[in-house]
Parts: structure tokens; sequence; C-alpha cells
């Protein structure tokens, strides 16, 4: 596998476990970035630092929220549309970032958001159903790996 695909697919997973994670990391790592990758694109808002700053205070609202109960689940189809749009975005954003059709990884982002979240979700849920640990423990465990798994997949 090529590194493209590699990063689309990381991107789109984290897509399927936090609907925002994707393009917030994204952002901020473009942010950084002197010379934004997607400078002439219609994605090139991604490079901005104010979107970068937005998106960071979306995406911890949506961690602090994700432990409250009562919330919908990820696989609702309010929920798995985003996380399915924000997967789309990354891979688009990634294959544009390497020269490559923005449609193709639009659709490999979205499948990877829409499995992922699907795996997430069920493997959470056995987890809790199968151990003493309260669900908010996994979900405060789910974003660490979000935010790990995302910065070593910016860096791939």
């Amino acid at each position: 596998m090529n590194d493209t695909l590699i990063k689309t697919l990381a991107f789109g997973a984290l897509a399927g476990m936090r609907s925002l994670a994707a393009p917030t990391l994204l952002s901020h790592f473009l942010s950084e970035n002197e010379h934004s990758p997607l400078q002439n694109t219609p994605l090139k808002f991604l490079g901005n630092s104010t979107v970068a700053l937005v998106l960071k205070g979306l995406a911890a609202s949506e961690m602090l929220g994700d432990k409250v109960p009562g919330v919908p689940d990820r696989i609702e189809l309010p929920s798995l549309i985003m996380r399915s749009g924000s997967g789309a975005l990354a891979g688009a954003a990634v294959y544009m970032m390497n020269n490559r059709k923005a449609a193709e990884g639009a659709a490999i982002g979205a499948a990877a958001a829409i499995a992922a979240t699907y795996g997430s979700f069920y493997l959470r849920k056995t987890l809790c159903e199968k151990t003493s640990l309260a669900d908010p423990i996994y979900g405060a465990l789910e974003d660490a790996l979000v935010i790990a798994s995302g910065i070593k997949a910016a860096q791939i």
C-alpha cells in the first residue's frame, strides 16, 4: 500500500471514532505549514489558523459530549452522516495534497469512516458489557487513541 492510501484510511478511521478528529488534526498541521499543500485548492480553508482553532474547540466539545449519558449512538443516521462526511473531507484533502483525485480520496475516507464508526461502536459496547469499567473510561481511552493515532498519521 502507498502512503497516501494508508494516511487516507487512517484519517477516515479517526473520523469514524470522533467525527471532528480528522479535519481538526489535518487543519492543525496544515495551519502550522507556511506553504500549505492545499493553498491553491478549494480545501485551502483547512490551512487557516482560525479554522484550526475553531475545529479544536469543536473537537474538544465532541470529546466531552461523548461522555454524557443519553447522547445518541454514533451509528444513528445523523452522526453516521457527519462521520462519513468528515472522512470524505479528510480523504479528499490527503489525496489533493498528494496530487491525486479528490473524489477517490473522499470515497476511501468516507468508507473508512463508516467502517470505523461501526467497529469502534461495537468494540466499546462489548468492552462495557464484558468488563467492570464504566463507559466514560472507555471513551477517554478512545479519545487518547484518536489523538495519538492522528498525530502519527499526520507524520506518515
